[in-house]
């Protein structure tokens, strides 16, 4: 259910009008089978009328599935099977995680503050650096 809020949420939020939805997920394979359906039976749960919702599989997480969830949620590069995909990624939130892993050590001594300013000097030298 959390997952399904966070969804229709994020589908709200600025997409009136936006014909359909690409939704990168680890496994949307499994989240996408009775979405709809959970959405129509909760008062809280509502996706913008007419919106297309196309489930997808980022590149890192799909070699890890079964082979039939390659044709149906594949975004590998050459050849992705997601109409209007294009050459997505679907795992950029997660990039950044082994180097943040490495200034780790040195943040867990310092105060809020100044682990926080740590954090986001080397989260926008990650973004700088693509």
């Amino acid at each position: 259910m959390n997952i399904d809020y966070s969804i229709c949420q994020a589908l709200d939020h600025q997409s009136k009008g936006v014909p359909s939805a690409i939704l990168a997920y680890d496994v949307a394979c499994q989240w996408q089978i009775h979405f709809m359906q959970r959405v129509q039976d909760s008062i809280h749960l509502q996706v913008p009328e007419g919106m297309d919702i196309v489930a997808a599989i980022g590149k890192f997480h799909l070699s890890t599935h079964k082979l039939e969830c390659y044709p149906r949620f594949s975004l590998i590069c050459h050849g992705n099977f997601v109409e209007g995909a294009g050459q997505m990624d679907g795992e950029i939130i997660e990039t950044p995680w082994a180097p943040l892993n490495k200034i780790a050590p040195s943040a867990r001594a310092m105060l809020t503050a100044h682990w926080k300013e740590l954090y986001d000097y080397h989260i926008l030298e990650e973004n700088w650096e693509k």
